[in-house]
């Protein structure tokens, strides 16, 4: 699935995490609301909630004093300045916290990646990535973590990270995966999905389809997101829904390169092919919904490919300071 904004609560939680794990928070530090909504600059309802959710996993435990201890019933509890170094959070550590600075730089991060993904592999420096925005470690970290979780990174046995490279056959062969999972799956979701959600879709499609030319990559997306993530949650072979967020990878490039060639004549809104699975299952039939969708993913994979060719006849290789080409 396409990732959305994420909590604050949820951001804190990952970066206090973190600098358990890298041992530089020791076992037994006592952490406090007051402290920690200092450091993150944020409220202290989400830092309560991270600590609630670190206290549930396991990571901390409550004890006869204010705030939590780090580790489980054998830590003693030992009282020490809690510092942002700590945590990594770079030269302002707001910016962990407020989930569209958080999504900005994933963005923006993103789309580097696949403009340069198209051109083959290539190693991302971590370091070189915190300093390019500004950011400790642990933010980098995570950025890179999600890019990975959306099949655009690789981690290897050496620990550095390597872009996957983007080729006409990856791509077609994610299509192929989708043309045979997809159908099967949206025929299991008629009737599941709610009529307002479709209608909710198809009104979004309409809209999107009067004013292509304007067209935002988030209104894009949130298409894609509908009838590909969204319809297709409500099937019922969770096997099948697992197997396809191997597939994701090929919505996040999609909308990116259909971004970058905005004024190319190949690109194609699609909107029909969307519409004509949105409307069948409206009318709860399941076979023109699962054929109209094959039909799409054909269709689209073709595209796909010819968009790829037509962004490296129309750019070169990108420089990207925290890539190592």
């Amino acid at each position: 699935m396409i990732e959305r904004k994420r909590p604050a609560y949820l951001l804190i939680k990952q970066t206090l995490q973190a600098g358990i794990e890298a041992g530089r928070v020791p076992v037994g530090a006592v952490l406090s609301e007051s402290a920690l909504a200092s450091i993150f600059r944020a409220s202290r309802s989400p830092v309560r909630q991270a600590l609630a959710e670190l206290e549930h996993e396991g990571v901390v435990r409550r004890f006869d004093g204010r705030g939590v201890v780090v580790g489980g019933a054998d830590s003693s509890p030992m009282r020490l300045e809690i510092t942002a170094a700590m945590f990594d959070l770079g030269p302002d550590p707001s910016e962990v916290v407020r989930s569209d600075a958080w999504e900005n730089l994933y963005y923006d991060l993103e789309r580097s990646i696949i403009h340069r993904s198209v051109f083959g592999r290539a190693r991302v420096n971590e370091l070189a990535l915190a300093r390019h925005y500004g950011v400790g470690r642990t933010v980098a970290r995570n950025l890179l973590i999600r890019a990975q979780a959306a099949g655009l990174l690789s981690k290897e046995d050496n620990a550095h990270w390597y872009i996957v490279a983007l080729t006409d056959n990856r791509v077609r062969d994610l299509y192929e995966l989708r043309i045979v999972l997809e159908p099967l799956l949206v025929k299991s979701a008629v009737t599941r999905i709610p009529g307002e959600e479709l209608n909710a879709m198809e009104r979004r499609l309409h809209s999107v389809a009067s004013s292509m030319s304007t067209a935002t990559v988030n209104q894009l997306d949130e298409l894609e997101n509908d009838l590909h993530v969204q319809c297709l949650s409500y099937g019922r072979n969770l096997e099948i829904i697992e197997a396809l967020k191997r597939t994701r990878c090929s919505l996040v490039v999609g909308k990116h390169i259909q971004a970058a060639l905005a004024k190319h004549p190949q690109i194609d809104p699609f909107m029909d092919e969307h519409l004509a699975v949105i409307r069948a299952l409206k009318r709860g039939d399941g076979d023109s919904a699962a054929a109209a969708l094959s039909s799409h993913l054909v269709e689209s994979g073709i595209k796909a490919v010819e968009r790829l060719e037509a962004f490296r006849a129309v750019n070169k290789m990108p420089h990207i300071p925290f890539v190592l080409d």
